[in-house]
This record gives structure tokens, sequence and C-alpha cells, in this order.
């Protein structure tokens, strides 16, 4: 017979595992109807800015949120599930592994803030600029050709999914961080 304790803890799995679930559907469908649609442009166009057609598709109807928003928060919510799930197996990494995932995890948390403060800073001084200028309506439909600039990258898909990726770096740096419990 289980203790009410692990009752409960039980009743938590489930819950993150459905929630998880969730949120890999979430993330898949978004990402397969995005490839879909952004390749009938490419081969419409010959162009495609990657992210555009997550900023410009509201779900389910127009004035909701936008499907680059479902995506950075499904990643988000999915990635602290999976922590939730399975963040005890860490215990058992020896410290020299430990310790280079760390590094590695750091590096991906600064490379993630930069992106996002650049994404964010060139997006508002695009913004600034246009209200200058008495364009005040673009705020979804402005890109930057940067890293290529055959492919240019969304500022509002660009911003949102640097945000996402810093916290789930940053968090991930934190979980791998903790010290571990020493058992009396």
């Amino acid at each position: 017979m289980r203790t009410t304790f692990e009752q409960d803890d039980l009743k938590a799995r489930k819950i993150f595992l459905g929630v998880f679930y969730f949120c890999a559907f979430v993330m898949a469908s978004v990402t397969f109807y995005a490839i879909y649609v952004s390749l009938g442009e490419y081969l419409q166009t010959g162009r495609v800015v990657i992210g555009e057609v997550l900023v410009e598709t509201e779900f389910p109807f127009k004035g909701l949120a936008k499907l680059t928003t479902y995506l950075m928060i499904a990643s988000v919510v999915g990635w602290y599930c999976v922590v939730r799930l399975g963040g005890e197996k860490v215990k058992g990494i020896p410290r020299w592994l430990k310790s280079i995932i760390q590094l590695m995890v750091l590096v991906f948390a600064v490379v993630a803030l930069y992106e996002f403060v650049y994404n964010f800073i060139v997006w508002n001084s695009l913004i600034t600029a246009d209200v200058i200028r008495g364009e005040v309506m673009r705020f979804d439909d402005l890109s930057v050709e940067y890293p290529d600039p055959e492919a240019p990258w969304n500022l509002v898909f660009a911003t949102k999914m640097t945000l996402a990726a810093f916290l789930i770096s940053a968090h991930c740096f934190y979980t791998i961080s903790k010290p571990e419990k020493k058992s009396e």
C-alpha cells in the first residue's frame, strides 16, 4: 500500500507528464505548420522571413495570441516539466561531466541573453524610427537580415524565442548547479 506522500508524488508526476505531452504536441504542431506555410511561401516567392508566419498567425481567432507566443510558452513550460520529471537523474552524473555540462549551458545562456537583448534593442530601434517617420502599425512586420541576408528573421519571433532559450538555459544551469542534499 502506498503512503499519502507517494500517492501525491504520483499524481504530481502524472500532471507534469500530461502537461509535457501537451506542450510537445503544441510545439510540434506549431513547428510543422510553420514549415508547411514557409515552404509554400518559399516556393512561390523564393524568399522567406524566418518566424514571420508564426507572428502573423493568431490562434484560435484574430486578436488572440500569436503562434510564436504559444511556441515560446510551450517550450519553457515543457522544459520545466522535463526537469520536474527527470531532474533527480542529474544526481548520478559524475562531477567532471557535470562541470562540462555546466560550462556548456552557461555559454548557451550568455549567448541567448546577448541575442535576446540584441534583438529587443534592434526591434525597439526600428519601432522608434517608424514612429518618427509617422508609421505606427508595423510592429510585427519588422525583421533583421542577420545572420544571413538571404534568410532574415522576424524580430518578434527572434526576441521571443531567444528569451525562451535564455530562460531554459538559465534554469538548466541553476538545476545542474544546485548542491546535492546530503542524506543523514
